[in-house]
């Protein structure tokens, strides 16, 4: 507890990454949702670029390791935090959190199904909470899907948990090691946001720049240069102090978080069957990743 940097770090990514879900909600009220990912992830590119020729670490990475970097981009950016974006369009931000905090479930069958990870009752369990907890998202609202752009919210959503949770079972399972992280990272903010922005000149029915207030902006900014730049190197750091079990509780206040910071700004309803679902999810996922460790000192040469 005498680490301020490591105290520090850990209320970044807690606090930012909690924060990113209201970001996006904020920010797509005037900007189309295909620009604040591309735009987002260009700019976080660009940061990346500067800091890489600061250090003099800019260099080509070799054709095999740039596939393998426009694989992480595809599934974790361009799907998961692009079609999250998108669906704060429709869905808020608090709904968004929630349904990003059932990546793990995934994970978890994901890796069963390829053979990375071994089936036990405890996780079977957990599986079994967080689908309960869905349900409760579901039956609560329920009248709400006969709304086709709250559908199509759904969807995204779910496609954006698949993406991510295909690009973490693809990095396991390839075991791929990471190298130059802040190198990698360029290339990968770069190709996803100049397919993004494609996207967006795609898809976005009405783009007409005038109408992006600064709020919006604002936010949009705070998205790429804390929630893509700032939080990730906090967590990087994070991770050089402590095990990546125990960073890994901080998913579960992001999720708080971005319940509370929805409920306090946006004035978004939050009902009881809203609140245990949220219980039943946060408890699941932390019942199928609990290690012993999560909560015993770690030592750090």
């Amino acid at each position: 507890m005498k680490d301020y940097k490591l105290i520090f770090a850990v209320l970044t990514v807690a606090f930012v990454w909690g924060t990113t879900f209201l970001a996006i909600r904020v920010a797509v009220e005037t900007i189309p949702a295909w620009f604040v990912a591309g735009i987002r992830q260009f700019l976080a590119s660009i940061i990346m670029l500067i800091i890489l020729l600061s250090r003099k670490e800019f260099k080509w990475i070799g054709w095999k390791s740039l596939g393998y970097q426009i694989v992480f981009a595809s599934l974790m950016l361009v799907i998961a935090n692009g079609m999250t974006t998108v669906a704060e369009e429709t869905v808020s931000s608090s709904l968004a959190s929630l349904i990003s905090a059932c990546s793990p479930i995934l994970v978890f069958l994901g890796s069963l199904a390829v053979g990375l990870q071994k089936f036990s009752i405890r996780a079977f369990f957990g599986v079994l909470m967080c689908f309960s907890g869905i349900l409760f998202i579901f039956w609560d609202g329920l009248q709400d899907l006969a709304n086709p752009d709250y559908r199509m919210g759904m969807i995204f959503m779910f496609c954006a948990i698949t993406g991510w949770a295909s690009g973490t079972i693809f990095t396991k399972k390839l075991n791929i090691q990471s190298g130059n992280i802040t190198l990698n990272l360029f290339y990968q903010f770069l190709f996803a946001g100049i397919v993004q922005v494609i996207l967006a000149f795609l898809f976005s029915e009405d783009y007409n720049f005038g109408n992006w207030t600064f709020k919006s902006i604002a936010a949009m900014l705070y998205l790429s240069v804390f929630g893509s730049v700032a939080a990730f190197f906090a967590f990087h750091y994070a991770l050089t102090k402590i095990s990546p079990v125990q960073v890994s509780i901080l998913a579960y206040i992001n999720t708080i978080i971005a319940i509370f910071l929805g409920w306090l700004i946006m004035n978004e309803q939050i009902s009881m069957k809203f609140i245990l679902a949220a219980a039943l999810i946060i408890c699941g996922v932390f019942i199928i990743n609990y290690k012993p460790e999560m909560f015993k000192r770690q030592k750090f040469e």
